[in-house]
Formats: structure tokens, sequence, C-alpha cells
């Protein structure tokens, strides 16, 4: 039997006279999809008050253990669902009108710190909300607070000094990912129906996939960035050619709900519209399968789940192959991709900082084409090394596009692992990850699956598809660029055959 208004009270208050804390009760909303809590918002089953208390109570529950939501804007959250509840009353309409959700610490929330985790900035406060926050806000969307992140959003995990380590719902001696890993967290947490995410290394994508959640890397520039911008200056980012933001959620309903809801370009009274969906029947899609990178292994249990898969939709009548003759070169896409985002990295470092680095660069011979070199040579190169790099990056898009005449998806993993133990040592560049018997640099594992999607600015939505010790595995589904529907519509088909997301133990 479905829990109703009353149930959920009866059930909170008996915890406070049992306790003297409020636990939350478990109920039916817990983890109800956005979509489905618009509509029993609009039919009057439950109040935009009664489920943002219950979504409270959740977090002040379990989030002591999670650390997930950092900043708490509860107070104003209620004063919203008021506000909500009353606009329904008188027949409005949004999308998200009285729906609870979280956005990451790094964008602009006015009234709230934007720190990315940075202590020089505890007390920075913008008067402005972010774009894409006051368009959630247009919606409806009731917002709880801000989801940590790692010291300026350059980590696969989510820590910085101001708000502590954030935990992975599933085993907390693990890290949920990062950068948009306190947004994962949450999500798989029950603690609010969406999360707004940033990914250019994949932030969103990896964190998706450590806690068993969803995510959509738009295609770029889809979604208006402004807002999302280090703390201090000017609300405009700078422009990179990598960056986007996105929606996280636990349903692909509620990625393409949310997308909608953020999308399009920053002037007043324009709109995007995004084509269809190429198929929606999960036996019409066309699927090429890219298990391996020749740069970094790949851990064996993310391979077994995606051969897994592979066999479910053979089965299930999918054309899906893991021979293309037209495949970019990934390996020349990743060392692209290393060049430009340590460009952009260094283009923020102090004068004498910088200056060191040339020496750094040199110390690579020039038939060296690792990673670490290509990172090195990025950090300092001059803007016609930057121009060439470009070229490069529109002559990868070319390639893709000719891909995509032939296939729908391209599948990959999110990331090389599962999620794995919290490591803060330092520097970064020394870190070592295990990949089955192997040591892999750390940069070089997390960034390569992350580029087939980034270098060219193509969308990708990551989803859960399975489990492999106890953890979710999660994969990535690479669509043709403004074709955002096409990756979001194959996850969905993928949840409504086999299965979707599933809750933690908290």
């Amino acid at each position: 039997m479905s829990a109703t208004r009353r149930d959920v009270l009866i059930g909170a208050a008996a915890s406070l006279a049992a306790g003297g804390v409020a636990r939350a009760a478990q109920t039916e909303w817990d983890y109800a999809s956005a979509s489905d809590l618009a509509a029993a918002l609009r039919a009057r089953r439950i109040s935009s008050v009664e489920i943002v208390d219950q979504t409270i109570r959740r977090i002040e529950t379990h989030d002591g253990a999670l650390n997930a939501v950092v900043v708490r804007d509860f107070d104003r959250a209620r004063d919203a669902a008021r506000a909500a509840d009353a606009a329904l009353a008188r027949g409005e309409e949004g999308a998200l009108l009285g729906v609870p959700v979280t956005v990451k610490e790094s964008f602009n929330v006015a009234g709230l710190p934007t720190t990315w985790g940075d202590p020089h900035f505890r007390h920075f406060t913008p008067a402005e909300d972010a774009l894409a926050v006051a368009r959630l806000r247009k919606a409806g969307a009731v917002i709880l607070g801000k989801t940590n992140v790692p010291l300026w959003l350059s980590d696969w995990q989510s820590y910085n000094s101001i708000y502590g380590t954030t935990n992975n719902p599933w085993d907390k001696r693990l890290t949920p990912g990062g950068s948009s890993g306190g947004s994962a967290a949450a999500l798989a947490a029950g603690f609010g129906a969406l999360s707004l995410g940033s990914d250019m290394g994949g932030s969103m994508r990896a964190p998706a996939h450590y806690c068993g959640v969803l995510a959509h890397r738009p295609t770029l520039g889809v979604a208006p960035r402004r807002g999302h911008a280090p703390p201090g200056g000017d609300a405009t980012p700078p422009e990179t050619g990598l960056a986007a933001i996105g929606p996280m959620a636990r349903t692909a309903a509620d990625l393409a709900l949310a997308l909608d809801v953020i999308a399009g370009p920053e002037e007043a009274g324009y709109r995007l519209e995004l084509p269809p969906a190429r198929r929606n029947r999960l036996a019409d899609f066309r699927v090429l399968v890219v298990d391996a990178h020749p740069l970094a292994p790949t851990a064996s249990v993310v391979r077994e789940a995606l051969a897994s898969l592979v066999q479910k939709l053979a089965r299930a009548g999918v054309a899906v192959s893991d021979k293309a003759e037209r495949l970019p070169d990934l390996a020349e896409a990743a060392r692209l991709q290393a060049r430009l985002m340590s460009a952009y990295w260094g283009a923020g470092l102090p004068r004498r900082a910088y200056e060191r680095r040339f020496a750094e660069s040199d110390a690579f011979s020039p038939k060296d084409h690792s990673l670490a070199a290509e990172r090195a040579r990025g950090v300092v190169m001059s803007y016609r090394e930057w121009l060439d790099a470009d070229a490069a990056r529109m002559r990868l898009r070319r390639e893709w596009r000719e891909l995509f005449k032939e296939w729908d998806i391209v599948m990959c993993p999110a990331a090389p692992t599962l999620a794995f133990p919290h490591d803060h040592s330092t520097p970064l560049e020394a870190r070592r990850l295990r990949i089955d018997a192997k040591s892999c640099p750390y940069l070089d594992a997390q960034l390569v699956w992350a580029t087939l999607a980034t270098t060219p600015g193509l969308p990708a939505t990551v989803a859960p598809i399975g489990a492999a010790n106890g953890l979710p595995v999660g994969a990535q589904f690479i669509g043709p660029s403004l074709e955002d529907r096409t990756p979001i519509a194959f996850a969905g088909a993928l949840a409504r055959e086999f299965g979707g997301f599933t809750p933690p133990p908290l």
C-alpha cells in the first residue's frame, strides 16, 4: 500500500517522539523521480511542504555519514515549498513546481557561499543565481542546498578543507567521485530528485558510475555556464571549449526534463529546439561498443559488465558490434585533450609557477607522447600551438560525424574502475590507481574514457547497467552532436528493458 500524506507526517512524528531526533520514515517519495513528484504534486497526492520536509529529515538522518549536502538552505527551501503549494492551488504550472533539488557547490546561488573548496573564498556570497539555477527556480524547483566538490573542481574525488570529505553511499570507505561527487552521492541517498553538475574531464560521468545514478553531459554549449565560474570574479566563465554543465538524476526521463529546463542560449526569448531521439525502441538502436583504450587499462569487472550488457542487447534484437572502420584514433584524441585541459589549467597559474613549467615541459623528449608529456606541453603552449590543437579538434568532430552516420550510440566505460578508496595524497600527479594487477598513473586512468565525448564536444549519458563486488557499474553512451535526446532515450530504453537505478543500503 502506498504512503499517504498522513502516513508521512505520522511516521515523522513517531520518530521524533521515540528518539528526540528526526529520523526519516521510509516512504514511497524518497526515491520518486522528479517527473512522478511533479505529477503527484499537481494531483494533490502530497504537498511540496510535505515532500520538502521529508527530504530534509532524510538529509538530517543520513548525511552525517555521507557529507554530500554541505551548504544547506532549508529555511528558504521551506518558504519556496509553501509558495509552490500556493501556486499549485491557483492552478499555476511549472515543469518542476514544488520538486526538491540540489546543485553543485560551484554554481552561484544568491545568498549562499560559492567557494569551489578554496578557503580564500569561504565568505564569497554572490548576489545572483547562476543562469541554470535561475531556470530551475523559474520552473518551480525548490533548492535544498549545495553539494560537495574537490578544491577547484580538480579531482575525481570530492573533498576540501572547508567542507571535508564526501563518502560513497554504497561504501563509505570509497569516494563517490568528483568533481560532482556530492551531487551523485546525494541522488543515490535520496536527497532530492535532481541535481545540477558540471563536467570537463568526466566530473559528472564518473560520479554517476561510482554511485549508480544517471548524468548527462550535454553537447558543448547547449546549456549556458554563466554563474558557474571561479569565485570572486566575473560570473561569465572563461571559454575552454571543453567544459559543460548538465543534469544528474535517477531516471533518464528526469535527465530529459531537466535538460529542457536549463538548455538554450543566454538571450531572453530564445529557445533551443533539440532534435528528437533517433530511436525510442531499444531494438531499433545501432550500438558500437568500445571497451578498451590504448593508453590505459580498464578493470575486468567493468569490461565484464559491458560484455554482459552486450549479450542482453543482442538477445533483445539490438544491432550491436565492436567493429568500426571509422572510429577516431582514441590515443590521439586523449593526447589532444591532455594538452587542451592543461592549457586551461596553466592559464590560471601565478606567473612564477607558470614560468617554472617551461623547464618541466622541456624535460620531455620531443618523441615522448605519453599523456604526462602532453600535459606538460599543454600548460605552456603558445596561441599558435593552441590553434593547431583546435584545428585537430575540428578534424576529430568531422570524424565523429562520419561515424554517427552508421551508428546511433557509442557505448564505452564511464571510468576504468569501480568506486575506489579515498586517496588524498599529494601531489595529484604522483598518485597511482590499481587496475586489476596493474598500477596506473591516476591522471591517465581518470581521463581516458572522459575524452571520447569531451574533446569533440559530444553529448554523453551515463546510466547504471549492473553491479560488481557490491558496487554499481555504469556505462557511457555517446551520441551525435546536438542529438542529446538520443543517448538519453537509449538509457531510458535500457532501464525499461533491464532495470535502472537501485538504492544503496543506507
